[in-house]
């Protein structure tokens, strides 16, 4: 069975902010509130999906933020957040996975540290800094991508990258992406064919990893792709388009 290695948030499931129509299914809630949402489209294709390929949800976030999604297909065996640090399997965390995620990035914990101790005294920041499952660090700031800037020109990149994905700002170990975990699940499933989607930075190592990567329309020259990836066309919103294309490889 072909693993497909999905992104989730602006890839599958959309937040309240974004205009996906009315025909729409709430899939994550918090604090009471539905806050994220997939189309009638995108549910109806996963079902169609679930049987045919093995879905693997892959996503930088926590396992508590991954905890609030219900897709409604079922249960989910694997799943692989924090960037690919944490493999889930039947909802629990895999230990063995977890430790050798730590062994891959201990030698970028010195550059970790400094970033901590320079974000901690950052008055651009807007949010707590966390250390996600002792993994990466996680803020918010003003100014976001000026803070990025800047904190790469500081680091040694060749320990760690540094995204902003608006004013959420990530420092990740360079050997914590989702590529690696596509590389390491690959060995752990023992399956050769994989598709991976995904819409953003984070995406790409993940995408060139993949035997077929699917990207939104204009993705490869934002991002200065140079390997082959799968535009969609951009018609569709990204998540029914994508997965229509999915659809059809297995058709």
């Amino acid at each position: 069975m072909t693993v497909f290695h999905v992104d989730l948030d602006n890839t599958l499931i959309y937040s309240y902010k974004h205009d996906i129509g009315e025909k729409k299914i709430a899939v994550e809630t918090y604090q009471g509130r539905e806050i994220s949402f997939v189309t009638q489209n995108t549910y109806a294709q996963l079902q169609a999906l679930k049987n045919k390929i093995l879905i693997v949800p892959t996503s930088t976030r926590s396992i508590e933020q991954y905890k609030r999604i219900d897709l409604h297909t079922g249960e989910i065996t694997f799943a692989l957040v924090c960037n690919g640090g944490v493999l889930l399997v039947n909802g629990e965390k895999d230990l063995s996975w977890y430790k050798m995620s730590k062994a891959m990035t201990e030698e970028s914990l010195p550059a970790l540290e400094y970033a901590h101790s320079l974000l901690t005294k950052d008055n651009r920041r807007t949010f707590e800094l966390r250390w996600i499952e002792d993994l990466f660090l996680f803020t918010k700031c003003e100014h976001s991508e000026k803070v990025v800037n800047e904190l790469r020109k500081i680091l040694d990149t060749k320990k760690v990258n540094v995204f902003c994905n608006k004013e959420k700002v990530y420092v990740i170990p360079i050997g914590l992406n989702k590529g690696k975990a596509l590389q390491r699940f690959r060995e752990y499933i023992h399956r050769d064919k994989t598709i991976a989607a995904g819409d953003s930075e984070f995406d790409i190592p993940m995408l060139e990893a993949a035997d077929i990567g699917i990207v939104p329309k204009s993705f490869s020259s934002t991002y200065s792709i140079t390997f082959p990836l799968e535009e969609m066309c951009g018609t569709e919103i990204f998540s029914d388009e994508m997965l229509k294309r999915v659809s059809e490889l297995f058709s």
